[in-house]
């Protein structure tokens, strides 16, 4: 079972029609949806077929009994503690793709006291870096992936954002996750350069797993191995948003099914090619 712990809350996506103008009208598309980084993992990897849970909070409120009641249509077994206001995202979808979010997490960093038989059954634990820091949530899951390893779990890690790591400062960031020392460790290319990384040596153990959108996706194992997974054509893009969750959840769905780093890394690429096209993040 794969178990995800982090954020489940409300997507509000807006697709601009032409480049933002400030002060005025901006015709546009809106769709709300289900987001959050480690909701969209648990999802995504459901809909490959693997066994999820989801851990986190949500408000006690009628959008968080309504986000939860979208976990377990979508085929994952949710596990939610229900306390103050569910969260939003406001996620702005320029023409060609790009996103600015506006974040309101709300009750989900305030994750806290979680039993330890939520873990129960996980063959691997994914946390995105937005679990290990904010408000409770951060000590929190700290906890629970020291708790995972212990029981004979992997880990895997999300770094999330460049934002973030430039927030936190490379090197306290560096520390957290030499700290965690997790079996899997997800960056895209700024996120890497931002923490130094590029070889299987900058975190001893851990396999890097390097995404690059449209490019060629590079798994450094901790032996030196190199592996470079090219996707395959994608018709059009007009939303990235989530596509980096679908990768990861590709990549950890095929790895509990026992295959090997490169069709794992294939299998990322084709479940994030799945929601290139449609508003936020969801398969389509």
């Amino acid at each position: 079972m794969l178990v995800c712990i982090g954020d489940v809350v409300e997507d509000v996506v807006i697709w601009t029609d032409a480049p933002l103008h400030h002060g005025t009208d901006n015709p546009g598309r809106i769709v709300r949806t289900r987001g959050g980084s480690a909701a969209n993992v648990a999802v995504f990897a459901a809909a490959s077929g693997a066994p999820t849970r989801f851990v986190g909070r949500v408000g006690d409120d009628a959008l968080g009994r309504s986000l939860e009641e979208q976990l377990t249509v979508d085929g994952v077994e949710p596990r939610l503690q229900h306390l103050g206001r569910t969260g939003s995202i406001v996620v702005l979808v320029a023409p060609d793709g790009e996103r600015t979010m506006f974040p309101d997490r709300a009750a989900a960093a305030e994750l806290a006291d979680v039993p330890a038989d939520w873990l129960a059954g996980a063959r691997v634990v994914h946390a995105p870096a937005y679990s290990l820091l904010d408000g409770p949530i951060g000590a929190t899951t700290r906890e629970l992936l020291t708790a995972a390893r212990a029981a004979g779990a992997l880990v895997s890690v999300d770094v999330s954002s460049v934002d973030l790591v430039r927030r936190v400062g490379a090197e306290a960031f560096a520390d957290l996750l030499r700290a965690i020392a997790p079996d899997l460790l997800f960056a895209n290319a700024d996120e890497a350069a931002a923490l130094g990384l590029g070889t299987s040596s900058a975190l001893p153990g851990t396999t890097l797993v390097l995404k690059a959108g449209a490019g060629t996706a590079v798994v450094l194992a901790p032996d030196g191995t190199r592996h470079e997974v090219a996707p395959e054509p994608v018709a059009a893009v007009r939303d990235t948003t989530g596509a980096g969750d679908a990768f990861a959840a590709g990549y950890l769905s095929a790895l509990l099914d026992g295959a090997a780093p490169p069709a794992a890394a294939l299998a990322g690429h084709r479940l994030a090619a799945r929601v290139l096209a449609s508003p936020g993040a969801r398969l389509a």
